[in-house]
């Protein structure tokens, strides 16, 4: 069965209690769930860490093995060299989320070094961002053979 994880990163933990008027008010947890009832076809995992390391090891473990990779990396996105380097290293393409909208935000945020070594990206749709990158894998990816 097609394996499909998502990988979140720091303060992501606090969804549904962070911030809500930017990262609403759903635990990641419940989300998820809907996710594996829409995409019952998909194996789907997650992880999350409020660690750069934990995450690096986390893309080299499953970079070589799954099919999809769905990336939110929270603030590393703006400055991990680290783990845009882990992401040129796998094989397993990345879609990159972001519940917000990070050109919208504070200046820094506008910095994003995981944009490029990602296949795709999806920004300021809310929760909603996670099913459309599942939906863009089994749509534009799985389908048309695109690694």
């Amino acid at each position: 069965m097609t394996q499909i994880i998502i990988i979140n990163g720091p303060n992501l933990n606090l969804l549904g209690v962070r911030q809500p008027e930017i990262y609403g008010t759903t635990r990641f947890e419940d989300y998820f769930d809907d996710l594996e009832k829409l995409f019952p076809e998909f194996n789907l995992h997650h992880f999350q860490s409020n660690h750069e390391g934990e995450i690096i090891d986390k893309l080299h473990q499953v970079g070589f093995r799954y099919e999809g990779i769905i990336l939110n990396a929270g603030g590393f996105s703006h400055s991990s060299i680290a783990i845009a380097d882990a992401l040129r290293a796998i094989t397993t393409p990345v879609i990159e989320v972001h519940i917000s909208n990070i050109y919208e935000r504070e200046p820094f945020r506008k910095v994003n070094y995981i944009k490029e070594s990602s296949i795709h990206s999806i920004v300021g749709k809310g929760l909603d961002g996670y099913r459309q990158a599942i939906d863009y894998f089994k749509k534009e990816v799985f389908s048309k053979g695109i690694k």
